[in-house]
């Protein structure tokens, strides 16, 4: 399970950090190189991705919604400076919810 964690927070950290390049680069007049590196943080998530164990490309990407979503917070609050409120917390908590069923429930 830390393997899967670990793979889902390095791909997390890819495709926000990625897409935060970009935005950077395309929003608020950053160099055009910006754009390329998170062109390949971006590529990197999707490699990254792969190396989950689970055999469901479908479950693997829904689980690693929830994930985003939670680390997405916290790129908010540590980079933007954005102090999550209760709602904030309360939806990444219920993400996580939905990440254990869909990646723990017990299938035959």
């Amino acid at each position: 399970m830390t393997y899967t964690i670990v793979l889902f927070i390095f791909a997390g950290l890819a495709e926000i950090g990625g897409g935060y390049l970009i935005w950077l680069w395309l929003r608020e007049g950053k160099p055009f190189y910006w754009g390329i590196f998170g062109g390949i943080a971006l590529s990197l998530y999707g490699i990254i991705a792969t190396f989950q164990s689970f055999p469901s490309f479908g479950r693997v990407y829904a689980a690693y919604g929830g994930v985003f979503v939670v680390l997405s917070v916290l790129w908010g609050w540590s980079i933007d400076k954005q102090t999550p409120d209760l709602y904030d917390w309360l939806g990444a908590g219920i993400c996580l919810i939905g990440v254990s069923v869909i990646l723990l429930a017990p299938r035959h």
